[in-house]
């Protein structure tokens, strides 16, 4: 790189330094006297030393005011200050030109952008933006202001973002309409025209500021190009989609266009190249940039796409080697000096008057024509690139956005017939859910109702063991009573038999009173027994719980016998006979008897 180069660089940033910075001087001269306090200017130096990150140096700004004790200002003046200790110290990428940029506008707009300026169609963010590209493309005197030229290009841009053709009568009706914006415009009144839509036609403010963003990125960021391509991994040498930010120099990509995630940068240098690559690993449309580090290889999407790609880098690469840090830095040099070359020749037209002195000239004047029109076919052939790379991405980023919309909206579609499958599997599960819950409870009941049947079987089971054990225990005892009846009726028969011979054979007096007594006796035991009996009789002929009183219960005469014992019903109706034939001799028990009977 030259030394001229590194000066024309150099001068380029100080100029661009300086027109921000007058904007943040004249916002402190109130009074526009062209003075400022000290106070002031300490406190704006303070603040540039930070922005362009010098170190500050107070000692020096309070020997420069020094002459200056009485008057508000120092009689060396402001500038060379300005020139020695802040300009000459700020070095290209050692700070944020828009954060500079955004100080300047913050102190300038304060005091000079209208209210009106901010209702309309400029966002505040837009109208910074705009402030930027005013800058860049605004005139190298002051006060600043923009020509026509540089404003119709300008708009031409911001009007191709938005994919719509520039139409200039709107412009040229403004400026029939003030003649005096024909010498320029400055930046508020560029900023008031814009916002009340006398420059453009606008359809909404979202597109105008997605607009003015990008051209804001293209020209003020010095972005040649941008875009998805395909690259080759270092170390695992797999392919991904990464999107590519070109600048003069540099190459840096990112995960998305949203640029939050960064994964690399290519450092164009004057050594790096940049070719083609045949077709390999099923890859189309390759190149790849060579560096003196390590080779970057690339997949555009088609050839178009490939060709725009090397040759926007050998762009880049050019910018590079001739110290230049911007296209539309050079692009304006050139239209200015189109400009130029075009005022000369009509001054020296519109100087030679006489027939005599115009020969002269005439044979000058096609090479001058030659040169201008070179120069401007030059130009136009420049912008007409430009404007079909920006159609060309203008109608890529429509279709990517038209593609990725449908995509949306199957993915909404999607989510949407998932919500209502969910909705349903959900009311399904609930509705399972329930039946299940009452499942259960049935199972619980039916449960416990298996539980209460198995105690009440086990109770009748048991019961009737119970009852069996009784029965026969009643059965063997009844065989024994009815043993002791017939030994009874047997003495009975016994004891009539003797008192018949006692009749035909009075016995002796001893013997007949011992046979008494002992008759008396038995008669007495005997009369006792069938008491005793009687009343076992009535208490084993109760009931046995639970069932009925044995007079309501069925008496069937078909019972079969079980084994030698009588059955329960045999039993019941062998007794009942029992009684009735008691009670038919004349048998009736006590009254103590059928209250022990009850009692038991």
């Amino acid at each position: 790189m030259s030394a001229g180069c590194v000066i024309t660089g150099v001068m380029d940033l100080k100029s661009e330094l300086l027109k921000s910075i007058w904007y943040a001087f004249t916002s402190l001269d109130v009074e526009q006297s062209g003075k400022v306090s000290k106070s002031q200017l300490k406190v704006l130096s303070h603040n540039l030393y930070t922005v362009l990150n010098i170190p500050h140096d107070p000692v020096v700004l309070e020997e420069h005011f020094k002459d200056d004790s009485n008057g508000p200002v120092s009689n060396q003046g402001y500038m060379p200050y300005l020139n020695k200790y802040i300009l000459a110290k700020a070095t290209e990428g050692t700070f944020s030109k828009e954060t500079f940029d955004d100080l300047c506008w913050t102190m300038t707009s304060k005091k000079n952008c209208k209210p009106s300026i901010q209702q309309g169609l400029c966002s505040p963010k837009d109208c910074f933006k705009l402030f930027c590209l005013f800058n860049l493309l605004s005139e190298d005197r002051y006060p600043l202001v923009i020509i026509q030229p540089e404003l119709e290009y300008l708009l031409t841009k911001i009007s191709s973002a938005m994919s719509l053709e520039w139409d200039g009568t709107l412009l040229e009706e403004l400026l029939s309409q003030n003649a005096a914006l024909q010498d320029g415009m400055s930046v508020w009144e560029f900023l008031e025209h814009l916002s009340a839509g006398q420059l453009l036609h606008v359809e909404s403010k979202e597109s105008f500021s997605l607009a003015v963003d990008d051209v804001f990125m293209e020209m003020y960021h010095n972005i040649i190009k941008k875009g998805y391509l395909l690259k080759k991994g270092h170390v695992r040498r797999n392919w991904q989609e990464r999107w590519f930010v070109l600048k003069p120099s540099s190459l840096m990509y990112y995960v998305n266009e949203d640029l939050k995630e960064k994964k690399g940068e290519v450092l164009l240098e004057e050594n790096s190249v940049v070719e083609n690559l045949p077709d390999k690993e099923g890859r189309r449309c390759l190149f790849c940039v060579n560096t003196a580090i390590r080779t970057y290889e690339m997949s555009a999407s088609n050839m178009k796409q490939r060709v725009d790609w090397v040759q926007a880098i050998q762009t880049a690469l050019r910018l590079r080697a001739e110290g230049k840090i911007s296209l539309h830095q050079e692009l304006k040099l050139s239209r200015r000096k189109q400009r130029e070359t075009l005022q000369r020749s009509q001054n020296n037209q519109s100087s030679h008057s006489e027939p005599t002195e115009v020969e002269a000239p005439q044979h000058s004047s096609p090479e001058q024509q030659g040169e201008s029109e070179r120069l401007e076919q030059h130009i136009e052939g420049i912008i007409q690139k430009q404007r079909e790379v920006e159609a060309k991405h203008k109608e890529e980023e429509k279709q990517e956005r038209e593609k990725q919309q449908a995509i949306q909206r199957d993915l909404e579609r999607q989510l949407e017939e998932a919500k209502e499958a969910k909705e349903k599997m959900t009311a399904t599960l609930t509705e399972m859910q329930k039946e299940v819950q009452q499942q259960k409870k049935r199972i619980h009941e039916l449960q416990l109702t298996q539980v209460k049947l198995e105690e009440a079987l086990n109770a009748q089971i048991h019961a009737r063991l119970e009852e069996d054990g009784i029965r026969q225990e009643l059965e063997r005892q009844l065989e024994e009573e009815q043993k002791k009846l017939v030994e009874l009726q047997l003495k009975t028969s016994a004891v009539g038999s003797q008192e018949d011979s006692f009749t035909t054979t009075p016995p002796s007096s001893q013997q007949t009173e011992e046979s008494t007594e002992r008759e008396l006796v038995n008669q007495s035991t005997t009369t006792q027994m069938l008491k005793h009996w009687k009343i076992q009789h009535n208490h084993l002929m109760k009931p046995i719980t639970p069932g009925d009183k044995v007079e309501h219960l069925p008496v069937k005469s078909t019972c079969p016998r079980q084994g030698h014992a009588l059955t329960s019903t045999e039993f019941i109706a062998k007794v009942q006979t029992g009684i009735t034939q008691d009670k038919g001799n004349g048998y009736s028990p006590s009254p103590n008897q059928e209250e022990e009977e009850q009692g038991s």
